[in-house]
């Protein structure tokens, strides 16, 4: 799914991302005005994720969130049928939303990052950060595990 995150909703943007889903962020993009949300909405085909009540309203394709905490958030997504289910291989940077490549065994990685070679690492084509299903993965994991779904 192709979501677009307001100012509101930024706390989202690293768990949608690790779901599979291709999530851009309005302060990435450095766009603010409600105008310009819903022209960057729809010419990405994008639907809007936001707490704003009007906003919301005047979008074509947006989800409403009412909750300020980003569990609550999951759940309020959870609800309208976005899924939380992590993706055995990451699409998408948690940091910038660029696609990954996994890196080859030989590929050296930077000193934050685990060899590819005992481990399988993820790299950014876009901003070069590498990831791997590490203890920030599996907390990660841990939290969207515990959104209550609607089939259980």
């Amino acid at each position: 799914m192709k979501l677009l995150l307001d100012a509101m909703c930024g706390g989202l943007r690293a768990y949608l991302r690790l779901c599979g889903h291709d999530t851009a962020y309005a302060l990435d993009r450095g766009v603010e005005d409600d105008d310009r949300l819903r022209v960057l909405a729809r010419r990405e085909d994008r639907t809007l994720v936001t707490r704003d009540r009007e906003l919301a309203a005047r979008t074509e394709r947006s989800v409403l969130l009412t909750a300020r905490e980003v569990a609550d958030q999951l759940r309020e997504l959870a609800e309208v049928g976005i899924s939380l289910d992590i993706a055995d291989d990451p699409a998408y940077c948690g940091r910038c939303n660029g696609s990954l490549d996994v890196m080859a065994e030989t590929d050296s990685t930077p000193a934050y990052a685990p060899d590819p070679a005992d481990q399988r690492v993820w790299r950014c084509v876009d901003c070069g950060q590498c990831f791997w299903k590490g203890s920030h993965w599996r907390e990660m994991r841990d939290r969207l595990a515990a959104v209550p779904r609607e089939d259980g």
